[in-house]
């Protein structure tokens, strides 16, 4: 294959004597290259170009992924605004659905056929039972009135028996569900004359009551009892007889809901002041104390008689009670109940600093050795009303001591007085021989007492008889009674 002319060619006439620019040269290389048909490498100084740098992300603009999260969050925040209006929408229809069915309920309490009053007085039940908005909107809707109607209804011959009693204590349970918790609706029941009803449902019975009737009117007595303003017209109403009367019934049914309802109102009633003497005008007093024992009453008795102990004629109806200091007493060694040792201490406290009588009957039972363990194993608040039963005590022995000694000296100063000052040092003495005597005898009294009290704790405790006391215990019994017991 022949070469090329123009390959050939190697000079370039002139070269070396003209200057000639460099693309020339690269231009006919290039000519060359595409006229002889093959490529040809060319080699040039251009230097090499830098590979692009990657472009930084702007802080405005997101990733793929960084935008298809904000896609499924816009997404997910959609589904959460419509399920929230969806939600909105649903709770809106099923509250109309509500109140048209409480305000139908109402209006079948008012209708002529005592089935449908029953069926209405059972739906009032039921929304009230458990939900407070519902007790509220039906008092509003003006339930409570054909309710109370309901508890004194007659009996005429077109109504059955049957229907117009279960009728009754389905209008009670509903009213006690209506109060529960709510007090407007407490005061608007007493208002609409649910009270007196109630006791004049009692009275036409002639004492044959019907058990259920009975429970229900006890626990509305409960219910509403509870709100201060309704105390004294349940009071005075004469619901306290009746209560009374209950509990007695229930003797031999000691855990009974009913009797349990019955104690309960009465504690709630002897809160006010003015029911006091209505409370002592029954045999109340006396039934409470001689149940004292009952562990599930105890603590509500003791609970009653400390409201009762609070008025002059309170705690002169309780003193008056047989071997009521020494039921009391026994309450305070009940180790296993700090509640009824509070409450008994608490009603013997109160006895004890208002009258001279009750302490001595105190002192004679032997309230002694159970205040001293009291103050030793009782609670914080027990300690400090036994110690303060201890201190009404103590005065009072001091008393009869000061006493003692001032008739003993009117006596000798009023005697004449011959002779020289020898007599009256001889008298002197005398007094100091009568005061030690009474010393003696004080601190052999506080001495049997704190020793006896001993024994007991040991026994208890389960300690070794030859146990032997503290220091302390020691001390206690050799200190002057001139001061108080350090307790």
């Amino acid at each position: 294959m022949a070469k090329c002319d123009h390959h050939r060619q190697t000079h370039i006439p002139g070269s070396h004597h003209q200057h000639f620019r460099p693309w020339t040269a690269i231009r006919r290389t290039l000519l060359a290259a595409i006229t002889c048909g093959r490529t040809t490498t060319v080699t040039t100084t251009a230097p090499t170009p830098k590979k692009p740098e990657p472009r930084s992300e702007p802080v405005s603009e997101r990733s793929e992924p960084g935008k298809l999260y904000e896609m499924l969050n816009l997404s997910s925040t959609s589904d959460e605004s419509t399920e929230t209006a969806e939600m909105t929408e649903e709770m809106r229809r099923r509250k109309e659905e509500k109140l048209a069915e409480m305000t139908a309920a109402v209006g079948l309490l008012q209708s002529d056929d005592v089935e449908e009053r029953e069926k209405g007085a059972k739906m009032v039940r039921g929304f009230a039972k458990e939900d407070g908005d519902a007790r509220s909107t039906l008092a509003m809707l003006g339930a409570i009135p054909p309710l109370v109607s309901i508890i004194d209804l007659h009996i005429d011959h077109h109504h059955d028996d049957q229907h117009v009693h279960v009728l009754k204590i389905e209008a009670l349970y509903a009213l006690l569900n209506l109060g529960i918790g709510n007090d407007l609706n407490k005061a608007a029941i007493v208002q609409a004359g649910a009270v007196h009803k109630m006791l004049k449902k009692i009275e036409s019975s002639k004492g044959s009551v019907d058990p259920a009737i009975s429970e229900a009117i006890v626990a509305n007595f409960l219910a509403l009892s509870a709100l201060d303003s309704n105390k004294i017209v349940i009071g005075t109403s004469g619901a306290i007889p009746f209560l009374v009367s209950i509990l007695e019934d229930s003797e031999n049914k000691p855990n009974s809901q009913v009797r349990q309802d019955s104690l309960r109102a009465l504690y709630n009633l002897s809160i006010s002041p003015a029911n006091i003497a209505l409370i002592l005008e029954t045999n109340l007093i006396r039934y409470l104390i001689n149940s004292l024992g009952y562990m599930e009453m105890s603590e509500r008795i003791l609970s009653i008689l400390s409201n009762v102990v609070s008025t002059p004629e309170g705690r002169k109806a309780i003193s008056n009670v047989p071997d009521a200091f020494p039921i009391l007493i026994d309450v305070l060694n009940w180790t296993d109940s700090p509640g009824c040792q509070e409450k008994a201490s608490y009603v013997l406290m109160v006895m004890a600093h208002k009258s001279y009588s009750d302490r001595q009957h105190m002192i004679e039972a032997g309230i002694g050795s159970a205040l001293l363990e009291l103050t030793l194993l009782g609670s914080t608040l027990a300690q400090k009303r036994a110690s303060r039963i201890l201190e009404c005590l103590r005065l009072d022995k001091g008393k009869q001591v000061s006493q003692c000694f001032d008739n003993n000296t009117s006596q000798a100063v009023s005697a004449p007085i011959y002779g020289s000052p020898l007599t009256v040092t001889n008298v002197n003495k005398e007094e100091e021989a009568m005061m030690s005597e009474e010393k003696k005898a004080v601190k052999q009294l506080v001495q049997q007492s704190l020793q006896s009290n001993m024994k007991r704790i040991v026994k208890r405790a389960n300690l070794p008889q030859d146990f032997v006391p503290s220091e302390h215990l020691k001390s206690l019994t050799s200190c002057s009674t001139s001061k108080s017991l350090p307790f």
